[in-house]
């Protein structure tokens, strides 16, 4: 992740980030029926720290692209479309709490504040579905996603992949971390 504390990119780094989000965007759309990438771009132009996120998305390895368009809020939703996991965002637990329970190899990173740090939110279930809906990821890795307080209260976590054709939603213990576990992100535009 870029150490950048402003949460602004450069000139050249945002024509560069563009360029990548728009040959995605024109390579894959099916995942965005009736959405004009010019339309988008209009609204990441004016904000410069929705376009630091989405570098912050692109750098981890998310890949971002746009899925949907919100009706009622009038924002472009972004989400990590990596095929697996966000290599970048791998070997986390899921929050600081799960982090710091452990007694011995601490995980280096959270989902939680890296997300918080990135400026972006962590798939929910019902996200993760949508995403699921329009492609096959996660096949070989997993995805932390939101969980609700009654699990997290309970020191539980969920996380999500895709095997045999269908989409699991698991549990685990908030400090568990393996090699191929990371999260997906959302960001409003």
């Amino acid at each position: 992740m870029s150490t950048v504390n402003n949460k602004e990119l450069s000139s050249a780094q945002s024509d560069e980030l563009i360029i990548v989000l728009k040959t995605r965007f024109e390579k894959n759309q099916h995942r965005h029926k009736g959405i004009h990438f010019n339309a988008v771009i209009e609204k990441l132009n004016k904000s410069k720290t929705k376009l630091w996120s989405l570098n912050e998305m692109e750098l981890t390895g998310g890949e971002p692209d746009v899925i949907d368009f919100d009706e009622e809020t009038g924002e472009y939703i972004f989400v990590d479309c990596a095929a697996e996991s966000p290599k970048g965002r791998r070997s986390t637990a899921y929050d600081h709490e799960g982090q710091y329970s452990r007694k011995e190899h601490i995980p280096e990173n959270n989902a939680v504040d890296m997300a918080t740090e990135m400026g972006i939110e962590i798939l929910t279930e019902e996200d993760y579905r949508k995403l699921q809906s329009l492609g096959d990821f996660d096949l070989k890795t997993s995805s932390w996603l939101k969980t609700p307080q009654n699990v997290r209260a309970l020191g539980g976590a969920i996380f999500g992949d895709k095997r045999y054709n269908n989409v699991f939603i698991y549990h685990n213990g908030a400090q568990s971390y393996y090699a191929a576990r990371a999260f997906r992100g959302l960001l409003r535009v």
